[in-house]
């Protein structure tokens, strides 16, 4: 009792003479004791504000940085007493930050570190004064700070990527006056899990992507610019944009959807390429049908054949032309040119149709780095799509081996027409695993590349659901004429060929349909 006494007589004494003498006097007096304390103390201290200066404007990044990476790190905020949870309205993810005046634990290289979050109230203001010290042994702080700030900026900036909501641009058109482009959220759920592609191909495309992004000190070291270009080609409904919305999430990447339609001219695409940002993917869809890219190039091969005036009149219509549109030459510097390296990590995705529609100039290496060909469905990528829409593993149901049979005789549909089939089936797996193979049955009969659905009748009974595409309702075309001339007669015993085997595979669904009591 006697020293809670003496105790409390000492603080009564410091509270009198903290009224007592001046402000001056105690900041000195203050100073004092901190600087004792930190010549006896094992330890280092180290503020980081948030903000730089006095006048509170310039945000210190460093400050962000901390708090992204005490998000990060959930095994040492679980050492902490108090945090403060937040999520705002755009992400279904919670984040933390440390309580006023609570510190957090951490560890680096075997040393033990501590982060202290301090918030102190501006005297004659609502304004809060906020920073994080650091706390560090004092006899390995030369050689343990650095290491530890590059880490904790990596380690933010990684997070913050991952963590951050994902955006969907699309150009306005006033691009020369305001920011180009608008902008949704992103929230397309394709994956490179759920996508029908064969392994190999998906295994290539992912490791490159992974490559890439990991690839900072790799482009600077052989002076390159941080950039990757991808042409994907494929008849429509082959899943072209499905894979570069697995792209973007795969490597949380902003998308930059470019109308060309839309861009007045190559100052306008220039000024459009400078307001997108880093870690982005910029894509223009049917690059061969959006403008009329090849008219340069043909009106100069044209004006060569032609007389020395008439040469000089039709530049000049050519440059006044080019004057109010976009031209080959300034697509170009988009892609490959001194403008394209205005910012990093950045990948450029040209999609087409028809590949030998596209100016050989725009897709050569260099601009489109990697030609992903996206065709009709394998077989791989066939389970992929039932284990998807239908829940059905491969080993599971005796059809997929005739789908197989199909896919091997010609009869494979893009991913867009055998989703379309199991979508509307979905809940009965024989249906739809026997309308897949009529469509195939159809298509290997018929001849043609693309089916379309308007044109397929689709029997939906049971005892009937192989009408379709069947030998004995399909009446075979003879064979045509091309040119004037007849074809081989190999054309017909192919035909006997393909009509053999489609009795051969209804024969195999027949007893498929045996065993389960169809």
């Amino acid at each position: 009792m006697e020293i809670l006494s003496q105790l409390w007589s000492l603080l009564g004494l410091l509270t009198v003479l903290q009224n007592i003498l001046p402000s001056q006097l105690l900041s000195l007096l203050n100073s004092f004791y901190e600087s004792l304390q930190d010549l006896f103390s094992p330890y280092a201290y180290f503020e980081i504000p948030e903000f730089n200066g006095y006048c509170g404007v310039d945000v210190n990044d460093l400050y962000r940085h901390v708090n992204l990476y005490i998000n990060s790190v959930n095994t040492s905020a679980a050492k902490c007493r108090r945090l403060t949870l937040s999520r705002s309205k755009s992400s279904n993810r919670i984040s933390f930050t440390v309580a006023p005046n609570h510190t957090v634990h951490d560890s680096f290289n075997g040393h033990s570190l501590s982060w202290t979050h301090h918030v102190d109230t501006v005297q004659d203001s609502l304004e809060e004064k906020r920073s994080f010290t650091l706390k560090l042994p004092k006899r390995h702080r030369l050689t343990l700070l650095s290491p530890y700030l590059h880490h904790l900026t990596s380690r933010a900036e990684e997070f913050e990527r991952v963590s951050r909501e994902r955006r969907l641009f699309t150009n306005n058109g006033h691009a020369s006056y305001d920011s180009g482009w608008v902008s949704v959220p992103f929230r397309h759920p394709s994956t490179f899990e759920t996508m029908a592609l064969e392994p190999e191909l998906k295994n290539q495309i992912t490791e490159d992507l992974t490559a890439f992004a990991d690839g900072k000190e790799f482009y600077h070291r052989v002076g390159r610019a941080w950039k990757r270009g991808y042409l994907l080609y494929g008849p429509p409904g082959s899943g072209k944009s499905s894979l570069i919305a697995a792209m973007a999430n795969y490597l949380c990447y902003d998308v930059y959807d470019l109308e060309l339609t839309k861009v007045t001219d190559n100052s306008e695409l220039r000024a459009l390429l400078l307001q997108t940002t880093n870690r982005s993917i910029i894509v223009i869809e049917d690059i061969d049908c959006s403008v009329d890219l090849t008219a340069d190039r043909m009106m100069k091969t044209s004006t060569t054949t032609t007389k020395r005036s008439s040469s000089r009149t039709s530049m000049k219509e050519d440059v006044e032309d080019q004057n109010g549109r976009v031209t080959l030459s300034g697509l170009l510097n988009f892609t490959d040119g001194l403008w394209s390296c205005c910012g990093e990590e950045k990948i450029i995705v040209f999609t087409t149709n028809h590949r030998e529609n596209v100016d050989p100039a725009l897709v050569r290496c260099g601009r489109m780095d990697v030609h992903v060909s996206m065709g009709t469905c394998g077989a791989h990528a066939f389970k992929v799509l039932a284990k998807n829409y239908l829940g059905v593993e491969s080993h599971s149901h005796a059809l997929f081996d005739v789908v197989e049979s199909c896919i091997r005789s010609g009869g494979a549909l893009t991913p867009a027409q055998i989703g379309e089939i199991l979508l509307r089936n979905r809940g009965d797996v024989d249906m739809a695993m026997k309308e897949v193979v009529t469509a195939m049955q159809t298509k290997i009969v018929g001849g043609r590349e693309v089916l379309e659905w308007d044109e397929m009748t689709v029997v939906r009974s049971p005892e009937s659901v192989l009408v379709v595409g069947s030998p004995e309702n399909l009446e075979l075309s003879p064979p045509r004429k091309c040119g004037g001339k007849k074809k081989k007669e190999g054309s017909s015993s192919s035909s006997d060929k393909k009509a053999k085997f489609l009795v051969r595979l209804r024969s195999l669904t027949k007893s498929d349909s045996g065993r389960r009591g169809v």
